[in-house]
């Protein structure tokens, strides 16, 4: 009986390679044919063949995607903040906030703050 399930999986792999084979193909096309579609005429930029389209493709991946290493982390980071943030009073969220906006750079300039007087 085992060696019955074995044969019926045995068409698998030539299928399932061909999906990715199948998969791959149409991305670097689609890359392609959008990238020559809009940014020639657009913004002047050069024409791709298949194979920078699919470059692109792979370097888009590792830039943003990640390769499917950190799947967990950004929504753990946020789940933790969103429990943070629900367990502080509103003075402490507005503390915070002006923190950030001092760290990031979009708070009040310096000497402007709440406690100055001019």
């Amino acid at each position: 009986m085992m060696e019955r399930r074995w044969w019926k999986l045995l068409w698998i792999a030539p299928v399932a390679l061909f999906a990715m084979v199948l998969f791959v193909a149409l991305g670097g096309w689609g890359v392609r044919v959008l990238w020559n579609w809009l940014l020639p005429p657009l913004f002047g930029w050069p024409v791709i063949t298949f194979w920078q389209a699919l470059g692109l493709l792979v370097l888009c991946r590792l830039l943003f995607g990640g390769m499917g290493f950190h799947r967990g982390v950004g929504s753990n980071m946020r789940g933790r903040m969103r429990e943070r943030w629900a367990g502080m009073t509103p003075e402490e969220r507005e503390r915070l906030r002006q923190k950030m906006g001092e760290h990031f750079g979009f708070g009040p300039p310096s000497g402007e703050g709440p406690g100055t007087s001019v």
